[in-house]
């Protein structure tokens, strides 16, 4: 009868130690919340960090302090797969696949546009090359062209690294449209649309140019290119900058190895 009772017992108290266990556990998920970021996003918040605490490192600073905590929470953001901003907005890109397009409210959109004196179709020609781009475009290395609607691109990034990715063009309209996606495997997933609209009064032609991308670490990984210095932002506003010059003067002023300007007597 003893060992019955003894039996009872043991169950009982192996059953309440579940139940704690599984009470513990819902808490810690609470605190702490499921894994809500994507692998790949993992990969580059890691990455990302630890750039920038290397980074806060070398400045030895108090802004350096900061950005070194900053580097720091992207690699716990990295190690656990977890985002408390992303908890908070109700954000998960956990056990999504990432794909090469820019998911839906997820990108960042940059919208840029610029008066040039030239035609529409002239305009339009020269960015259709798109091996031409690099010439105008500071953050590309290069452009390869594969056929007639898909092109390989290389671009500068942030701390000295690269990033490269296919392209295919998605809606075109001669003299007045191009617009792409990025697609299979990208680094950071974007699409895109230049515009050439004829100028009120003939002055030329409005070059209008729309990018959504969605960065590494989501937004956050927006906020480390600004800090090196490479928000797309500039990068459009300068890329439209030195195609107006390229196309009206036939290069990109420079100043490097020009005279002071001082007439000589």
């Amino acid at each position: 009868m003893a060992s019955i009772q003894e039996v009872t017992r043991n169950k009982l108290d192996q059953s309440s130690s579940q139940q704690n266990a599984g009470r513990i556990s819902s808490v810690l998920s609470t605190i702490k919340g499921g894994t809500n970021v994507g692998t790949f996003e993992r990969w580059a918040s890691g990455i990302g960090g630890g750039l920038l605490t290397l980074y806060a490192f070398i400045r030895r600073d108090w802004p350096g302090a900061i950005l070194a905590l900053v580097g720091a929470d992207f690699i716990l953001r990295g190690l656990t797969g977890h985002c408390y901003i992303y908890q908070a907005l109700g954000i998960s890109t956990g056990g999504q696949k990432n794909s090469a397009s820019v998911r839906h409210n997820r990108g960042i959109k940059v919208e840029r546009a610029v008066t040039i004196n030239k035609s529409p179709g002239e305009l339009y020609r020269f960015w259709r090359n798109f091996e031409n781009l690099p010439r105008f475009m500071e953050h590309l290395k290069s452009v390869t062209v594969i056929d007639n609607t898909h092109s390989h691109w290389v671009a500068r990034a942030p701390a000295g690294t690269s990033v490269e990715w296919d392209a295919e063009i998605i809606n075109e309209r001669e003299n007045e449209l191009i617009a792409w996606r990025s697609v299979g495997d990208a680094t950071i997933g974007n699409a895109g649309s230049v515009h050439f609209t004829p100028a009120p009064g003939g002055r030329g032609t409005e070059v209008k140019v729309v990018l959504e991308y969605e960065p590494p670490a989501g937004r956050a990984g927006a906020i480390i290119a600004r800090l090196f210095g490479e928000e797309p932002d500039q990068q459009v506003r300068e890329d439209l900058r030195h195609f107006k010059e390229i196309m009206e003067a036939g290069e990109i002023p420079t100043t490097e190895g020009q005279p002071s300007g001082r007439s000589k007597k």
